[in-house]
């Protein structure tokens, strides 16, 4: 063992740095692994640590896209019931459109309502629709209410606008005893009908937010 160590030890005396190519077999076998060393360092430090990060992130990103696939697997399972739950949820909205009187409409269920009071013997102290307010897809028409009746009567004709065909809801009701005596009473409200917007409406409300957005026409 002694002779193997002192004839490797002798291979690295007097090595020319120069001359390399004229090394004994065991310094270029040394030299060759460090310079294979040194490469896999610079490589590794250069080019692996970034793809090291790279996967690092992707691998991060595993749980949130294993939990997106389940859910996206649930609604696949179940995208016929989800389909006939939008078709009930479209119908539902169509019956509810169709409670909404277009312009055309409103005389006739403002002379509904009217009815429906003058059916109940009551009086009509005051009558007097609002300006309408435009929202997104309906307008609000507020009207201003005050008659005057018996209990059952002024109660009737609560039941009676709330089982019209068209949407109609009285809001602000305030009910006293008529200053003349007796069992007459005296309501006054405020009735809220709702009507849908008409296609040259409609138009107008989405110029009209497009240009109010940043970068929209004005």
């Amino acid at each position: 063992m002694n002779t193997v160590f002192q004839d490797a030890a002798s291979q690295f005396r007097g090595l020319n740095l120069n001359q390399p190519g004229q090394w004994p077999a065991l310094p270029k076998l040394v030299a060759w692994f460090v310079v294979a060393a040194v490469v896999v360092f610079i490589g590794w430090t250069t080019l692996l640590s970034n793809a090291h990060d790279e996967l690092d992130a992707e691998i991060a990103k595993e749980p949130a896209l294993k939990d997106d696939y389940r859910n996206k697997l649930g609604q696949a399972v179940n995208l016929s019931e989800l389909r006939k739950q939008k078709l009930q949820v479209e119908e539902y909205v169509t019956q509810l459109e169709k409670q909404l009187p277009g312009k055309a409409e409103m005389d006739a269920l403002l002379s509904d309502i009217n009815q429906a009071g003058l059916g109940r013997g009551l009086q009509f102290e005051l009558f007097r629709p609002g300006q309408s307010v435009v929202k997104d897809y309906y307008a609000e028409l507020p009207i201003a209410l005050r008659v005057s009746g018996r209990y059952h009567d002024v109660g009737s004709f609560a039941a009676d606008i709330a089982n019209l065909s068209r949407i109609v809801t009285l809001h602000n009701l305030a009910i006293e005893r008529n200053r003349s005596g007796g069992d007459v009473l005296v309501m006054e409200a405020t009735a809220r009908t709702y009507r849908y917007l008409d296609a040259t409406e409609l138009d107008a409300i989405r110029k009209t937010n497009a240009a109010k957005k940043p970068g929209g026409k004005r």
